[in-house]
């Protein structure tokens, strides 16, 4: 009868639950083991989360993850672990629902680890990604949801007094170096681990403090709109708003191994998240990012790097975070003293730190407090502010440069000098410095035997000089004659590469590519490859001609003749090439390290920044602009597209693929040819067979800068809404109707400088050609030097 009453109270509740969850809820008498074969794992209902043990190097952790689209993959995101910072459980460790109510942990031996809860009914592992225990009154016995490791997910509270805890790494999930906490006082703020909760450690904050409190009325909660801080249910604080998309989304905020706060969105069936939200912006402002002794900056790449102060070396090479070690061995002090001659001060005038100093004293001038630290045993660091020197030992932490300092200093850093000699092991055990090693000296004596022995020495090393300096002078006569004689093979002469174009055998470009194994993509008629020349030092892309009978002879000969004779930093560089016989035709460009614009937009999980579009947009109008007005002969390049534009080292955009080029005379602005280029990005003219001119390119140009701006395909049938299929016609809509904000999903970029960019797009992909602007006007209206008039609607197309 009991089971029968539970039963139906069981149907009841499940018809009010939208998605049905307890109908899918886990019976007494379950278990899961680790390391079964198949997996055995407790689903949701969508089958969007599970719960079960999750590989943590050889063993395994009871965790719940995040599928991807739904299935089990390498790709599984960890939202939550149980006992995070004990050791991983070896395999066959089961987990028991038993059949007296109890969710038991036991291991391999039998051993009972863990009881979870007691007097349970059922087991729910919800769509939201909360694991859920029910006794039979339909009462929550436990829940994951209230014990949260490094993540909330939608619909669920961080309560006011908890914290989020990063994890080791992103394959470790034990307690990491950073942790977040809903404090009482209604303040959402970042600290490093096992620091106290006061400003000073600090290094982000939502700074929505409205006095001391002792109640969890204040709390952290994340839903399908906004994550935002809330009091007794209602919203006194939105950290982050988001326009709810059409299609089913699940969000999640993550406390990353490196202590930045990310907000992620999932569609259900994407394997790959789109950040929407995070912070610190800047990785350096985490602190005690780098660990001990060791600061952050960033490179010309804007990518964090770590730093150790001087006098000291990695604990751990490779590992950016393990923070630095003193790299020389301790001059004992005798009588209280410190041998100076041993040591040097090193001055760093963009550093600072919060440690508490040991000692403090007053100094006239910089010199004075290098000094002090120079003849303290005990010290290893100074600074000097305000009149002020103040003394350290190591280890220190939380080191910042001077951009993130309100009150900058002088800081000294004492280090080895030339004649101390020392020991110098690497040992990872210490953090503060190095273990104690023995100084070894030598002493010598004036005896006879010693100034016999210091002449032998001094006339071997001068019979050993001039012998080596001979054969040296031999081997670089032999070296020059043979560089000589290689330049007379190639017939350079030495000339500046700069000026002509190299021409390189097959066998050459072969070894370069090390057998044409590294292909980097393919253009059109042929596939290009990854090289080096100069034995390293250079690298090169290779594009190696494949229908070389017809097509590929003529593109080869095309790009001989067109980029070989242009040069401008918005057009790739042709170093040289390769004919030999009749099939072998290999063109050999500068690498670009970045790739192409195309994987940029429509592939990469990073998404271009608004100003990064907006410069490769004025970077492949200019190098247009050059090819139709700049050059001696006009140049039609007939294949502008996102594959065709690559990006340098220093993130310049560059057009590439000369091979389907026309040429036209000096007084010629018209000519007929095949049809050429790629569909997608073709004008209206190459369809009517009519002549084509320069303008062909205009509306290329026009198509990829409609794309750079909404970081998607023209064409893109995947949308929800079918308006938006076409790119070029949804823009026209959203610029009639006022609503440019929507092709760009609201991100926060220049609305004056978005719409100028739209007109300009809109005004290059008019049906009639003598509509579309001049590429000159092109790059003055995007300059916003000349005034752009309303455009037309375009009537182009698919």
């Amino acid at each position: 009868m009991a089971s029968l009453l539970l039963a139906f109270l069981l149907f009841l509740l499940g018809q009010t639950r939208v998605d049905g969850e307890l109908n899918h809820s886990i019976s007494l008498g379950s278990s899961l083991i680790a390391g079964a074969q198949p997996p055995s794992t407790w689903y949701s209902q969508s089958k969007l989360f599970a719960f079960g043990f999750y590989p943590q190097g050889t063993g395994y952790v009871v965790a719940i993850w995040l599928t991807v689209g739904g299935q089990e993959t390498p790709r599984n995101t960890v939202v939550w672990t149980l006992d995070r910072d004990k050791p991983p459980m070896s395999p066959n460790t089961t987990l028991n629902l038993t059949h007296e109510g109890e969710l038991i942990l036991i291991s391999e031996n039998s051993d009972v680890r863990k009881t979870l809860s007691a007097d349970i009914s059922f087991a729910v592992m919800e769509n939201n990604g909360n694991f859920v225990l029910y006794n039979n009154d339909m009462h929550v016995l436990w829940q994951s949801f209230d014990y949260p490791t490094d993540t909330i997910l939608q619909g669920q509270n961080l309560v006011g007094g908890m914290e989020l805890v990063s994890s080791v790494s992103k394959t470790n999930y034990s307690s990491g170096r950073f942790r977040i906490k809903m404090q009482l006082d209604g303040n959402l703020v970042m600290y490093p681990v096992n620091t106290s909760d006061v400003g000073e450690y600090a290094y982000y904050a939502t700074y929505t403090n409205s006095g001391p409190s002792t109640n969890t009325s204040k709390y952290l909660n994340l839903n399908d709109t906004c994550l935002r801080l809330l009091d007794h249910g209602n919203l006194y604080f939105s950290i982050i708003c988001y326009t709810k998309l059409p299609y089913p989304v699940i969000y999640r905020a993550t406390l990353g191994d490196d202590g930045i706060f990310r907000l992620y969105a999932y569609n259900h069936t994407n394997s790959t998240p789109f950040i929407v939200w995070y912070q610190p912006h800047n990785p350096c402002d985490v602190k005690n990012y780098c660990g001990v002794n060791s600061y952050c900056t960033l490179n010309n790449k804007q990518q964090p790097q770590c730093v150790c102060l001087p006098g000291s070396h990695s604990v751990v090479r490779d590992q950016k975070f393990s923070g630095c070690q003193k790299n020389f061995t301790d001059e004992r002090c005798r009588s209280g003293t410190i041998n100076v001659t041993y040591y040097n001060m090193v001055t760093k005038e963009n550093l600072g730190w919060a440690e508490v100093f040991y000692y403090q004293a007053t100094a006239g001038n910089k010199e004075d407090c290098s000094n002090l630290c120079l003849e303290d045993c005990d010290c290893y660091a100074a600074l000097f502010r305000k009149g002020y020197c103040s003394k350290y030992k190591y280890p220190l932490q939380y080191i910042a440069s001077d951009y993130q300092l309100t009150n900058p200093a002088v800081s000294f850093f004492k280090t080895a000098s030339n004649v101390c000699f020392y020991v110098q092991p690497f040992n990872n055990s210490s953090v503060g410095g190095l273990p104690q090693a023995v100084d070894t000296f030598v002493t010598t004596t004036t005896s006879k035997k010693t100034w016999v022995l210091i002449l032998v020495i001094t006339i071997g090393f001068s019979i050993y000089s001039c012998i080596s300096l001979g054969l040296s002078g031999y081997f670089l006569f032999k070296f020059r004659l043979l560089k000589y004689k290689r330049l007379l093979e190639s017939r350079t002469l030495g000339q500046a590469e700069d000026l002509i174009l190299r021409s390189y055998t097959y066998s050459e470009l072969k070894r370069a590519t090390n057998g044409f194994k590294q292909e980097l993509g393919r253009g059109s008629f042929g596939k290009v490859y990854k090289g080096s020349i100069y034995k390293g030092k250079k690298l090169i892309a290779v594009k190696r001609l494949e229908k070389v009978v017809d097509e590929g002879e003529r593109e080869f000969r095309a790009e001989m003749q067109v980029i070989g004779k242009t040069h401008h930093k918005n057009l790739v560089r042709l170093l040289g090439y390769c004919a030999e016989g009749k099939t072998q035709r290999l063109l050999v460009y500068e690498y670009m390290s970045n790739g192409t614009l195309a994987d940029w937009l429509f592939k990469s999980e990073r998404l271009l920044g608004w100003s990064e579009r907006v410069q490769i947009a004025l970077d492949v109008a200019r190098g247009i602009l050059y090819l139709h007005e700049e050059c001696e002969t006009p140049i039609i390049h007939c294949d502008i597209k996102p594959q065709n534009i690559l990006m340098d080292d220093f993130w310049t955009a560059k057009i590439s693929d000369f091979g389907l080029a026309k040429l036209l005379m000096p007084d010629q602005t018209k000519t007929f040819t095949i049809v050429r280029g790629t569909r997608g990005y073709l004008a209206p003219e190459w369809q009517k067979n009519s002549p084509i001119s320069l303008k062909v390119d205009i509306y290329s140009y026009g198509i990829v800068l409609l794309e750079t701006i909404c970081c998607r395909r023209n064409l893109d049938v995947q949308v929800t809404n079918p308006d938006e299929i076409v790119l070029s016609n949804w823009a026209y809509k959203c610029f009639e109707s006022g609503q440019l904000e929507l092709l760009v999903d609201h991100e926060d970029v220049d609305k004056e400088a978005l719409e100028r960019m739209v007109k300009v797009a809109i005004w290059c992909i008019q049906d009639e050609p003598a509509h579309r602007p001049s590429m000159k006007c092109v790059l003055l209206m995007l300059e916003g030097i000349t005034e752009i008039a309303t455009p037309p609607c375009p009537t182009s197309t698919w």
